[in-house]
């Protein structure tokens, strides 16, 4: 029999990361905790040197209008999945791909000549991509086009599939932090505790460290399939 796996993730990010579960023989089960949502912010008409995103939610909510103006530009990238979704909303490509943000942010830091880059961001982030350009004495502006909004509660069935899990991942501290908080609200809080978690940095395990879980494993890079590897070994050792 598989293990059940639960994802916390929003619901169309959680459907690819199932896939990638299933092809490892975990069975994937969805409680998301988040879901993604448009502000409506569009990016100004002004002049920029290049575009940054670090999460194919950043071209999702873009308008046809600003999709044409922008795809003019260079573009530098966090991830495949990132690149892949420029691609489908137009642009031609990207000039850079790096592993996450952190790399994404050293990389673009050591440019020679100081550049203004305009930002297609989240609402709910860490600064490491304006801290780093800044400190360097880049531009930056940064867009927030769209947010991951937490939500109150799961529902009877969604409490119900996260209760029937074995092990859950982690994508982020703010996903780990929302898990706890729907987990306690719906007295799930001693399971919660006695999980199998994996998670993607030392980052996201710390809120579950912090309550005393301590079924806790954590991916040797930020990446999806790492993380998904520490599962599995961590499945066969237990």
């Amino acid at each position: 029999m598989s293990l059940r796996v639960a994802l916390m993730r929003p619901i169309a990010a959680a459907e690819r990361s199932a896939t990638l579960l299933r092809a490892r023989g975990f069975e994937p089960a969805f409680a998301p905790v988040m879901q993604i949502v448009a502000t409506g912010a569009e990016p100004p008409d002004e002049n920029f040197d290049a575009v940054i995103a670090t999460s194919a939610n950043a071209f999702a909510f873009l308008s046809a209008e600003a999709r044409d103006r922008l795809a003019k530009l260079r573009l530098y990238v966090a991830g495949e999945r990132t690149a892949a979704a420029a691609l489908a909303a137009g642009f031609a490509g990207t000039d850079e791909i790096a592993a996450d943000a952190r790399s994404l942010a050293a990389l673009l830091a050591a440019r020679p000549r100081p550049s203004r880059f305009l930002y297609l961001a989240a609402r709910d982030r860490k600064s490491d991509i304006e801290s780093v350009l800044c400190a360097a004495g880049h531009g930056v502006v940064a867009i927030e086009v769209y947010a991951a909004e937490a939500r109150p509660a799961w529902s009877a069935s969604e409490t119900q599939t996260f209760a029937s899990c074995a092990a859950a991942l982690h994508y982020s501290r703010r996903s780990a932090e929302l898990t706890i908080a729907l987990a306690e609200r719906a007295g799930l809080g001693e399971g919660l505790r006695a999980t199998l978690h994996g998670c993607i940095s030392k980052d996201a395990a710390e809120p579950l460290r912090s309550i005393g879980a301590k079924r806790i494993v954590v991916a040797a890079g930020a990446q999806e399939s790492l993380l998904i590897d520490a599962l599995s070994l961590a499945t066969r050792i237990s």
